[in-house]
């Protein structure tokens, strides 16, 4: 089975939104790295029915008219990425974790440096927010998307800085 794909404008750039079967797997940043999300053979298909109720969602989102996201996802990782990927959909709206905090929360305090790596593979951004995880100083860190991308994601659910 092949992915399907649309893209769509928003405030944080062009997004292209790619599904499988009936799932979305991904969310890529218009300044997508080649190979961050490693994908199959995709069509374009922009009235496929989960892409057109992503689109929706993160209309509403980035509207401020939703804070959570009602979707089926497919994440394609290792069993740790997935685990990561997991405890990212566990942080509230308008709340940030720290790197330390996710490797606690899946059982692997010293494992920090990996739950970093995890979390910059996300295939699904915004919608498994990895824009709410942040330094253990609470300085913003790397982002697919862009630092002033993951800023805007913040300020949108009510982060001053």
């Amino acid at each position: 089975m092949e992915y399907r794909f649309k893209r769509m404008a928003s405030p944080v750039g062009l997004l292209t939104l790619a599904a499988k079967g009936d799932k979305l797997t991904a969310i890529l940043w218009e300044c997508e790295i080649d190979g961050r999300v490693p994908l199959g053979e995709m069509l374009e298909d922009p009235a496929f029915p989960i892409l057109l109720k992503t689109e929706q969602q993160l209309n509403e989102y980035f509207a401020g008219k939703r804070t959570c996201f009602e979707l089926d996802l497919d994440f394609t990782g290792t069993a740790f990425q997935k685990e990561v990927w997991a405890a990212l959909l566990e942080i509230p709206f308008g709340e940030t974790r720290s790197y330390g905090d996710i490797a606690r929360r899946i059982g692997r305090p010293k494992a920090v440096r990996a739950v970093g790596a995890a979390n910059g593979r996300n295939p699904i951004s915004i919608v498994a927010p990895c824009h709410r995880v942040i330094g253990s100083s609470g300085k913003l860190t790397g982002f697919a998307g862009g630092l002033e991308n993951k800023l805007l994601l913040l300020r949108l659910e009510g982060r001053k800085s």
